[in-house]
C-alpha cells in the first residue's frame, strides 16, 4: 500500500448553510464510491490526523487573520465570513484538521511511509489568502502543507498543481514572492475569482481556459504548459489542489471534463514526480459539487495514485 487516505470525522460537521454546495455529503459521496469500488482495501488509512498548530498557520496567514478566525468562531449558530463562506461551531476544528491533514500527509510521504496521499477534507482552502477567507475557504490547506515541507523538511523546490476549475488566488497570493514554490493553476476564465489570467512570473504559471473546454483541449494545455513547467522546476515534492468541479456534470462551472481526464492528469503528475520527486505527491481536495461526479472522479484519481 503506497497511497494514504487521510480524513477526519469533524470535517463532516462543518456546515456553511442550508443548501450550500460545499456540504458534508461531498465527503460521504467520496466514501461511498471508494467502498463501492473496493479501493479502501488498497489504501493506508489515517482517520484522526492532528490539527494544524498556530505555528503552521502563521507560515502562510497573518496573525491578525488567525486571531480573527479564532475569535469569531461561534459557540452556537452560524457566522458569515463573507457572502460565500460561513462557520458553525464545528468549522474551526474542521478547518484546523483539514490543514493538519495536509501537513500530516507531507510528513508521511517525506518519511517514506507512503509514496503519495489524498486528503479528503473540508472546508477547502485555495481561495484563502494571507488575511482573508473566500470561496468557501477558511485556511489554505495546501499552502500550509507546502510551507511545512519547506520549513520542516528542508526542501528547496516544490510544486503546487491546482486543477480546480477556479483559480487558486489565495495560494498565488501567499507564494507569489517565493521562487522555491512553482504554482501552476488551470482554471476557467473569465470566472470567479476573476483574477490570475494576467499574472506574469517565472514561478507562477497560470493557464486560463474558456468555458466549454473539453477533455482534449484541457489535456493539450496541460501537456504544453504544466508539464514543461514541472520539468524546469524539478520539484522535490508535488502538491495538488485537487478540484473536481470541472466535470461536465458539475453545474458550478462550464468545463467538460470526465473521470478519465482526472485519471490522466494524475498520471501526468505522477510521471513528473517519478522523474524529480521520488514519487512524492500530496493531493488535497478542493472543489467538486455534483456528488455523483465527485465520487467517481475522486475514485479515478485515487485509483491512479495507487497504481491500480
Amino acid at each position: 500500500m503506497h497511497t494514504a487516505y487521510i480524513t477526519h470525522p469533524v470535517c463532516q460537521r462543518h456546515l456553511a448553510g442550508a443548501g450550500h454546495p460545499e456540504c458534508p455529503e461531498r465527503l460521504s459521496a467520496i466514501d461511498d464510491r471508494l467502498h463501492a469500488a473496493h479501493l479502501y482495501d488498497h489504501l493506508y488509512h489515517f482517520h484522526h490526523p492532528p490539527q494544524a498548530t498556530r505555528e503552521h498557520l502563521l507560515r502562510v496567514h497573518d496573525a491578525a487573520y488567525v486571531d480573527r478566525i479564532f475569535g469569531i468562531s461561534p459557540a452556537a449558530g452560524q457566522v458569515q465570513l463573507d457572502p460565500d463562506t460561513a462557520m458553525n461551531p464545528h468549522s474551526l476544528s474542521a478547518a484546523l484538521h483539514a490543514a493538519g491533514s495536509a501537513i500530516e500527509a507531507v510528513d508521511e510521504v517525506m518519511k517514506g511511509q507512503v509514496q503519495n496521499a489524498f486528503c479528503a477534507v473540508r472546508p477547502p482552502g485555495h481561495h484563502a489568502g494571507r488575511n482573508h477567507p473566500g470561496g468557501f475557504c477558511i485556511f489554505n490547506n495546501v499552502a500550509c502543507a507546502a510551507a511545512h515541507a519547506l520549513e520542516a523538511h528542508g526542501l528547496t523546490r516544490l510544486a503546487i498543481v491546482d486543477f480546480d476549475v477556479h483559480h487558486g488566488n489565495g495560494t498565488e497570493e501567499i507564494f507569489r514572492d517565493d521562487p522555491r514554490v512553482l504554482l501552476v493553476s488551470t482554471f476557467q476564465h473569465p470566472f470567479y475569482p476573476h483574477c490570475g489570467a494576467d499574472t506574469t512570473s517565472d514561478h507562477v504559471v497560470n493557464v486560463p481556459l474558456p468555458a466549454g473546454t473539453t477533455g482534449q483541449a484541457y489535456r493539450e494545455a496541460f501537456a504544453t504548459r504544466v508539464m514543461p513547467a514541472l520539468e524546469r522546476h524539478r520539484p522535490q515534492i508535488i502538491l495538488l489542489s485537487a478540484g473536481f468541479d470541472g466535470h461536465r456534470e458539475d453545474d458550478m462551472a462550464h468545463f467538460n471534463l470526465v473521470e478519465a481526464d482526472y485519471a490522466w492528469i494524475t498520471e501526468q503528475v505522477m510521471a513528473a514526480a517519478r522523474a524529480h520527486a521520488s514519487d512524492h505527491i500530496v493531493s488535497v481536495l478542493e472543489g467538486g459539487y455534483n456528488l455523483n461526479a465527485l465520487g467517481r472522479s475522486v475514485a479515478a484519481h485515487i485509483k491512479a495514485l495507487a497504481g491500480l
